[in-house]
């Protein structure tokens, strides 16, 4: 969440980069927040005024005591008692400011940067670079959901039976693929410094409002409501988490994590031809990359996720683009973020299949993440970053549709060794 400091010394800049966002009611939103912020710093104001007035009157009382004054003595053990039930009042007042303005800090989104383009949806997105090449396709060439049922490497009619619309099952050959992109991924990932973990894919309610998933998308997750557990929408969730509540030596900084997990979303509101087959999902893989960094190197750190991602496309010999969001269509979270989008040739559309972004110090603020500084050991929030490297729904799709010939799916040949095969047939 946005920091009260941030919030105070630059309220008008903050407040029209909400507007940026089309965050409603910006200016009443932090309006409140500093009201909130001020009766709270009046109250601890006037209760360490009251505590040092306790202190000084409870020496007094001995001095009396020892002087034979004990009226004197009992008239300040008196105004003791009048203080600190003073006090009850006071800190019943700092308390409910600093609760109220702690859920309204949850409910502001982050602050994007000024390079973030302006714009309402995904309409208004820059595209910022192209690369791959298309390939020429048979005559009336053949969606994924269709090339899935032909060589029986998918079964949505199963995922259905055994679940429900948007699990679908892997088989044979579709589950090598599966596999092996997800251990082309990690190895790449490993490759360029990361450290793989292997988190729950369950989260507690405090590592969702850590991310900022709740309260934000709290309706797009799985609920275990017995036990209150969230399943995870990415390994964001976890992986992010691990440094909840910690203070970073900046030596440790930046700090590589990779991790593949499944993923669940409930997808609600999707409907219609653009979720047909892999291109929507309920439950899905991931490989994530996050990165925990100091303010002055996360620009680079995010540079330098964008081209792991771009590198990972140019391997799998996709024609893909990357686009710079605009405010309207940016996450709750996000301060800058790049989306990577490959191209279907059967479908004649691009496909998302990564979004990566810098939260500024926005997650760390509520994960209470931090590092000590080596030059005056003053502590500061971390920023955090993260991105997909990658999600396998849509890339899937991209490889079953843009390299089908008359002979069958041909595999990259980066995967081949990965899968043992180089064509499904």
């Amino acid at each position: 969440m946005l920091t009260i400091k941030q919030i105070t010394d630059d309220t008008e800049n903050v407040i029209r980069g909400l507007e940026k966002k089309h965050f409603k009611d910006a200016r009443n939103a932090i309006e409140q927040i500093i009201t909130l912020n001020n009766k709270r710093k009046a109250a601890q104001n006037q209760l360490d005024h009251n505590l040092a007035a306790v202190n000084s009157l409870s020496k007094s009382i001995g001095q009396f005591m020892k002087e034979g004054n004990k009226a004197q003595a009992e008239a300040a053990k008196n105004n003791v008692a009048e203080i600190k039930e003073a006090n009850k009042t006071l800190q019943e007042e700092m308390d409910s400011a600093q609760r109220e303005m702690t859920e309204l800090l949850y409910t502001v989104p982050n602050v994007p940067y000024p390079e973030v383009p302006e714009g309402s949806d995904a309409a208004d997105n820059v595209v910022v670079k192209e690369g791959g090449w298309r390939t020429e396709l048979p005559q009336h060439p053949l969606p994924h959901w269709e090339l899935a049922k032909k060589y029986d490497v998918i079964d949505f009619d199963l995922g259905v039976k055994i679940t429900g619309a948007g699990f679908p099952v892997y088989k044979g050959k579709g589950a090598r693929l599966q596999r092996a992109l997800i251990n082309f991924f990690l190895d790449e990932a490993r490759a360029d410094g990361y450290t793989e973990i292997m988190p729950p894919t369950v989260v507690n309610q405090a590592s969702g409002y850590g991310t900022g998933q709740l309260p934000d998308k709290e309706g797009q997750m799985y609920h275990c409501q017995t036990d209150d557990f969230y399943l995870i929408p990415t390994a964001e969730v976890p992986v992010t988490n691990i440094y909840r509540d910690i203070i970073l030596d900046e030596a440790q900084l930046p700090i590589k994590n990779c991790a593949y997990t499944q993923c669940f979303r409930r997808e609600a509101g999707s409907y219609g031809k653009d979720v047909r087959g892999l291109n929507r999902l309920h439950e899905f893989s991931k490989v994530e990359i996050v990165r925990i960094d100091k303010p002055e190197h996360s620009k680079e750190s995010h540079r330098e996720m964008l081209d792991h991602v771009e590198k990972l496309l140019q391997q799998l010999a996709l024609p893909y683009r990357i686009l710079c969001l605009c405010g309207g269509d940016m996450s709750f979270t996000s301060s800058l973020c790049y989306d990577f989008e490959v191209y279907s040739e059967a479908q004649q559309r691009w496909l998302e299949v990564s979004s990566v972004s810098n939260f500024d110090t926005y997650q760390a603020n509520r994960l209470h993440c931090r590092y000590r500084r080596t030059d005056n050991k003053k502590i500061a929030l971390c920023h955090t970053l993260n991105g997909s490297a990658l999600a396998l729904p849509r890339i899937f799709a991209a490889l079953l549709e843009n390299n089908q010939t008359p002979e069958g799916i041909v595999i990259p040949p980066a995967l081949i060794p990965y899968c043992g095969f180089d064509l499904i047939d």
